[in-house]
């Protein structure tokens, strides 16, 4: 599994007083992780219904390459500046089946 395509949906809900924060944060993410090695997309979304809440679709090459971006400074710095704005955080990995 470890050469596997590895899918990632990642679901941020950020404190209503935050929203603008925490979108300002996740925006910052996007160019520099497109260009990380094994990024295949790196999608973010904003729910239509609840502003509050934001999603990340992505997809890696495989799951040690994602392992490689979790660890990557960019990632430490965004968790800093969303420190407290969070108010519910889930992370799915997931393979594609169909």
């Amino acid at each position: 599994m470890a050469n596997q395509k590895l899918t990632i949906v990642a679901r941020i809900l950020a404190k209503e007083e935050k929203r603008e924060l925490v979108k300002t944060e996740l925006l910052k993410l996007i160019d520099i992780t497109k260009a990380e090695k094994g990024c295949i997309n790196y999608d973010l979304h904003q729910d239509n219904e609840n502003e509050n809440l934001f999603l990340f679709f992505e997809n890696w090459e495989n799951r040690d390459l994602w392992q490689t971006h979790m660890g990557n400074s960019h990632l430490a710095e965004y968790l800093k500046a969303t420190n407290g704005a969070v108010k519910e955080f889930t992370l799915n990995e997931m393979t594609h089946i169909g």
